[in-house]
């Protein structure tokens, strides 16, 4: 079957042919990929620092959007023909930048009507993220004050448009070309980071006190970020460079993990139009390796998508 991938580790990003899947086990369903996911993060998988039960030569990709075409034999939640999305780690026989892709049953929620394959596909990693942070690192509530640096990212949009369907007070760093689309997400106010004393511009929006908690989606960026929190504040990154605590301050280095009750969660609200995602680049699995330097660049204005099955668009 056509794959994207690498063939050792570290290796550059190219088709392959790799073998068909035998068949799901028993708690498995194997799926006809329409479309997955592309992120940085699957170049943390391509350099052998993320491992998600794969060795080369592999396909790579971690979120997909697909039909079920096998069940196996304890599965009793799905059927052949339902349309599914996931983030199903750990993989099982093969990445999802691929025609077809074994999966945990378990892992995988009906795709959210109305909705395009290439949104579904990539919704799952930074919707899970997104609401991991807010939920569980953060424990955030209604009424407090959260920063969300790096706001115009597709997972530092969606911090923002959960917690504000929370009641939170959202000040968001964002660029300029960003800024409108930010404020619609839910943002209260938008500083541009930029500007190299927006910590402070933060900190006068709360009455010099700084915000309650923080979320960091830029890297490298965690160190500016905590500059704008309170003492004794909250803070949580999700690009791996946690800073050392400081004045009270809690800190959570965040890495996303599947939740199939929570991406279906997710998926209602998407489904609903209480969440939103623009997909900033559809490519063919043949451009595997463009897709992912343009997911690693950010320079789309929405995540990038690979379309595996070409000419459906789905609803």
């Amino acid at each position: 079957m056509r794959a994207a991938g690498v063939r050792e580790v570290g290796g550059r990003v190219e088709l392959l042919d790799l073998p068909e899947p035998d068949g799901p086990g028993p708690d498995e369903v194997v799926l006809a990929v329409e479309a997955a996911g592309v992120g940085n993060w699957d170049d943390i998988v391509r350099t052998g620092a993320w491992h998600v039960g794969l060795t080369p030569p592999m396909a790579l990709g971690v979120e997909v959007a697909g039909t079920v075409i096998a069940v196996g034999s304890d599965v009793t939640n799905l059927r052949v023909g339902d349309e599914v999305v996931g983030h199903p780690l750990q993989l099982q026989h093969q990445g999802c930048w691929a025609e077809r892709v074994v999966v945990d049953a378990g892992l995988v929620v009906p795709k959210p009507r109305g909705v395009s394959w290439e949104t579904a596909a990539a919704f799952p990693v930074p919707a899970l993220t997104a609401e991991q942070v807010l939920a569980e690192a953060l424990k955030v509530a209604e009424n407090e004050t959260l920063l969300v640096h790096g706001a115009g990212s597709t997972t530092g949009g969606l911090v923002v448009q959960l917690a504000a369907l929370r009641g939170v007070r959202v000040i968001a760093t964002a660029g300029p070309s960003s800024a409108v689309r930010v404020t619609q997400a839910g943002a209260a106010e938008v500083v541009d980071y930029h500007d190299a004393g927006w910590p402070d511009r933060v900190r006068e929006l709360t009455g010099g006190v700084g915000v309650d908690a923080a979320v960091n989606a830029v890297s490298g960026g965690s160190a500016d970020a905590i500059l704008a929190l309170r003492e004794g504040g909250r803070m949580a990154t999700i690009t791996g460079d946690p800073p050392a605590a400081e004045r009270g301050i809690s800190v959570a280095d965040v890495y996303v993990r599947p939740d199939a009750a929570q991406l279906a969660e997710l998926c209602a609200l998407l489904s609903g139009g209480r969440l939103t995602l623009s997909v900033g680049a559809v490519l063919p699995l043949a451009d595997a390796a463009t897709a992912l330097e343009r997911a690693i660049s950010g320079a789309n204005g929405g995540p990038v998508v690979l379309q595996v099955a070409p000419g459906r668009t789905g609803d």
